[in-house]
């Protein structure tokens, strides 16, 4: 029994450290033959102006996902504060940083202390929330393969997929093993969480958190708006990226077509199972940027750049909002006493208490 509660207590870390050595291993397939120092240089020829706008863009869609946030929680009787909904949001991507998908309990987990709402119908609601971003992904992707058809046929597979490939085939008793490996910790992971929680508590759950999140996108005070910001967010993401591209002198001419290939290329690797999307990232975008005649050096600078930047903004506006949220939760906690102290200053003591005025005298 020891021994199975100490390996329950550190099934977490042993996650987040497999999942780092993933990250780990995608980084050395986009880094290998690339020197670390002219990467440097790249990214260091980026205008600033150019990419202050971009970082402008992230902001700006930050508070429009946490504006439609509030959107998907208004049907469930309750009325967040945009302010204090921004920085659930924000902490909740900093725990990202830290292990994937941890981000969306702790956002919720943020929101319902600060406001008092239920954690369950909140899960329910990030759950819709990834629905509709899922939407949104394949529909970027379905107008890339629209208006880009012609170059996805032998450079897509002669530039992006066998070189991908390739390494997997050579290594792939490794790739073989990894895969046990992951699915024995996930496997042993749901076994001793199932023992915990009861058998089958986890999935019912989940499909009652899920209907419940999908109640609220049918059940919208304001669906236009909703739909709006979830328009809004992907076009504010666009410009974000399409500005880094003007930043950088070898990507400045490459037009809107390679801003949404690398748009659809950057979400899929920000969906990876890994901390930050670090390493899938890199390698997804900078392949992909060789269809459009960037070279894999250039390509992984400007991958560097946006990724390092949005990792940087969550990094300053995760921490500000966890210090935030932490500050206005004391500040409510001296408030609710104020009102206990005056009436006990105004009433008689209670027998056996000294009243508040004779302990000032």
């Amino acid at each position: 029994m020891k021994y199975r509660s100490w390996f329950t207590q550190r099934l977490p870390i042993l996650r987040s450290l497999l999942l780092l050595t993933i990250a780990a291993g995608l980084l050395f397939l986009a880094f290998r033959g690339v020197k670390i120092s002219s990467i440097v240089r790249a990214v260091g020829q980026a205008n600033l102006w150019w990419v202050l706008g971009s970082v402008a863009f992230s902001v700006v869609a930050l508070i429009s996902r946490a504006y439609r946030w509030k959107l998907l929680i208004e049907p469930l009787g309750y009325s967040p504060s945009l302010k204090k909904t921004t920085y659930s949001l924000m902490v909740g991507y900093l725990a990202n940083l830290g292990l994937p998908r941890l981000g969306e309990l702790t956002r919720c987990g943020s929101l319902s202390k600060a406001e008092s709402i239920p954690f369950s119908p909140l899960l329910g609601t990030v759950i819709a929330e990834r629905f509709v971003d899922l939407v949104s992904l394949f529909t970027c992707l379905l107008l890339l393969l629209i208006i880009e058809r012609n170059r996805f046929g032998t450079e897509f597979r002669s530039i992006i997929l066998n070189p991908m490939i390739e390494p997997i085939a050579r290594h792939k008793w490794l790739v073989l093993l990894l895969v046990i490996g992951v699915a024995g910790v996930f496997v042993v992971y749901r076994h001793f969480q199932s023992r915990q929680k009861g058998a089958g508590s986890f999935w019912s759950k989940l499909v009652i958190d899920l209907v419940t999140g999908l109640r609220s996108i049918t059940n919208l005070r304001r669906p236009r708006l909703f739909v709006f910001h979830s328009v809004l967010i992907w076009v504010l993401y666009f410009l974000g990226v399409y500005f880094c591209f003007l930043a950088l002198p070898y990507t400045a001419g490459l037009g809107y077509r390679a801003a949404l290939f690398a748009l659809v290329a950057g979400g899929f690797g920000m969906s990876a199972p890994v901390q930050g999307g670090i390493g899938a990232y890199h390698l997804l975008v900078s392949k992909g940027l060789m269809l459009y005649g960037v070279s894999q050096q250039d390509g992984l600078a400007f991958a560097t750049l946006v990724h390092g930047l949005q990792i940087l903004l969550v990094l300053l506006l995760g921490t500000a909002s966890l210090i935030l949220l932490f500050r206005e939760g004391r500040m409510s906690q001296i408030n609710n006493l104020k009102p206990e102290c005056v009436s006990r200053e105004g009433g008689k003591a209670e027998p056996g208490e000294t009243a508040i005025s004779d302990v000032r005298e």
